[in-house]
């Protein structure tokens, strides 16, 4: 399984979530490839946020290895599943699609927690604060492993 998980500039959300799944896949001992992009290339090469940094690590995950990339077409072809923070980053990874299969690998991520809802991960910059986040986002993965794992069997 090969897993992106994408926010808008690749700092804050999608490095929380490529760490909540790395630590995850780890613990059980799945042959995952993970990653994280924006769909903006505004912050391309930079670290995570430091509040991400440290919301992380107060949660046992390092992040610190991390580098924001932006999102490219090629990206369809690399993973199996695509996981967008909000509405926007889902808009934006589906207008790159060149067809419905590529279109069918992009859900929300917080579809996995709260079904058919297409709630956005909030901003941690201002709505509820990093932590919040993480634990947002901790649910929505612990909810997608077990979905991908029951569903092959």
């Amino acid at each position: 399984m090969r897993v992106l998980m994408v926010c808008l500039g690749n700092i804050c959300r999608s490095p929380l979530a490529e760490g909540i799944l790395k630590q995850k896949i780890g613990e059980r001992s799945l042959d995952w490839i993970v990653d994280s992009a924006g769909t903006s290339g505004w912050h391309s090469g930079e670290l995570p946020d430091p509040r991400s940094i440290q919301t992380a690590r107060d949660n046992g995950i390092d992040i610190r290895d991390q580098r924001s990339r932006q999102f490219r077409r090629e990206d369809f072809e690399r993973f199996d599943l695509i996981l967008a923070m909000d509405s926007s980053n889902y808009s934006n990874i589906v207008s790159l699609a060149d067809t419905e299969e590529d279109k069918n690998k992009v859900e929300l991520i917080l579809n996995y927690s709260h079904k058919g809802l297409n709630m956005a991960v909030p901003d941690p910059y201002y709505e509820g604060g990093f932590q919040k986040v993480f634990d947002m986002l901790d649910d929505a993965v612990d909810k997608m492993i077990e979905e991908i794992l029951n569903s092959q069997g």
